[in-house]
């Protein structure tokens, strides 16, 4: 008798697999060396369903996986933008940028009077000094916060990471700055509060000469990815098993380039969280509204009807900035009604509410943040029951338009 055929490579296989349980049955039932064949197709049929399907590295397939439901339920998270754009805290987390790659007169007279002739944006990172980095009141803030998850940025666009990437040497955590392992530390104080833990990542980064020389092809080869990106991913998933994974930085190239639907493919295959891990549309220039687990779409994204997908919608405290500014001032804070309003219409919409602080370079979140934060978890303790693990209740009006209350 010839062996059954297993349909392993695609999200299809854990039907393949019951069919190979099925057979392998009937053979145990025939005795002699039938029934040890079929003991042998038992053990790998049943190893296939309890391993689950397998995921083919295509969008197709990808895009059926199911969302682990942690993240549905979670529905209120807080986002946390910390590097060294933290060290001249001014204008926004994209300093280094609007400073040295678009030459904007604001940002070079600020560094001009501030700072000795010459400073190069590498200058700042010793001043990234997370001396008063505390990660367990992190964890209590956000917890009184009612965060069920948070999101750290493990590395922004400018490529410093907030651990010791092997393949970002002296440009991290661990070799320069703060000479701790943020990501590992804040992890570990979030887990012992029961908050899940996400993991901010940028595939590209401005000024890498292997991603500049990349983009300089066309986007035809690929050391920059081969040799930093896809390794930095790896290491953050097997070092810190992270629930959620959110990429950004995805613009300027195809999926093809960055390698992503490889990469999603072993996360959800192989990865030691492929069950329960989470991630985001932002793996590619025409991905995001289109595959991943679930949409961001864009930045402060408000779909104003209710979407057919799991979304979720990424806001500021400081509405002019994700890092945080010294020149910020309380008009341009988002207060406390603005807060609740944006959760109450996101959830009722089906989506996360995530809400981000830019801790300052030593790692303080600033009084006017944590005022903000805690009057949420306050709103959230009387009326929590109505946010967490809610369900948006779609009712057909007589005039047939659809309505979400």
């Amino acid at each position: 008798m010839a062996a059954p055929r297993r349909c392993l490579g695609s999200h299809g296989g854990g039907r393949g697999a019951v069919a190979s349980v099925a057979m392998a049955a009937a053979a145990l039932t025939s005795g002699g060396r039938m029934a040890a064949v079929g003991l042998l197709w038992l053990a790998a049929a049943l190893g296939q369903v309890l391993a689950g399907p397998r995921y083919r590295p295509d969008w197709d397939s990808l895009d059926a996986r199911p969302l682990p439901a942690w993240f549905d339920q979670a529905k209120v998270g807080v986002f946390v933008h910390w590097g060294v754009f933290s060290v001249p805290a001014w204008g926004s987390e994209w300093f280094w940028w609007h400073w040295q790659g678009e030459h904007r007169s604001d940002y070079q007279r600020f560094v001009q009077r501030r700072y000795p002739p010459h400073t190069t944006y590498a200058d700042f990172a010793p001043r990234f000094t997370a001396h008063d980095f505390h990660p367990r009141e992190w964890a209590q803030l956000f917890q009184r916060a009612g965060a069920r998850y948070v999101v750290l940025t493990t590395k922004h666009h400018e490529g410093f990471t907030n651990w010791g990437s092997p393949v970002s040497w002296n440009w991290n955590s661990l070799d320069t700055g703060p000479h701790r392992d943020l990501v590992g530390e804040l992890g570990q104080a979030l887990r012992e509060s029961n908050i899940h833990y996400g993991l901010y990542h940028s595939l590209l980064e401005w000024f890498n000469p292997l991603y500049l020389a990349d983009k300089e092809s066309g986007f035809k080869t690929q050391n920059f990815v081969l040799k930093k990106t896809m390794p930095e991913l790896h290491d953050l998933v097997l070092k810190y098993k992270p629930d959620l994974i959110w990429s950004d930085g995805d613009w300027e190239a195809p999926d093809s380039y960055w390698n992503s639907t490889s990469f999603l493919a072993w996360l959800y295959n192989d990865s030691p969280v492929k069950d329960t891990v989470v991630v985001n549309d932002r793996w590619c220039n025409n991905c995001s509204c289109h595959h991943g687990g679930y949409y961001n779409c864009a930045d402060k994204y408000k779909p104003g009807t209710l979407p057919t997908h799991k979304w979720e919608m990424c806001s500021s405290i400081d509405k002019l900035s994700w890092g945080y500014r010294s020149n910020m001032n309380i008009s341009e804070l988002m207060d406390e009604a603005s807060i609740i309003e944006e959760l109450v219409q996101t959830v009722s919409f089906g989506g996360n509410y995530l809400l981000n602080v830019g801790p300052t370079k030593e790692g303080v979140i600033v009084p006017i943040f944590q005022e903000r934060l805690l009057a949420l978890g306050r709103w959230l303790d009387t009326n929590g029951e109505a946010i967490y693990e809610s369900k948006p209740w779609r009712v057909q009006m007589e005039n047939s338009t659809d309505m979400v209350w």
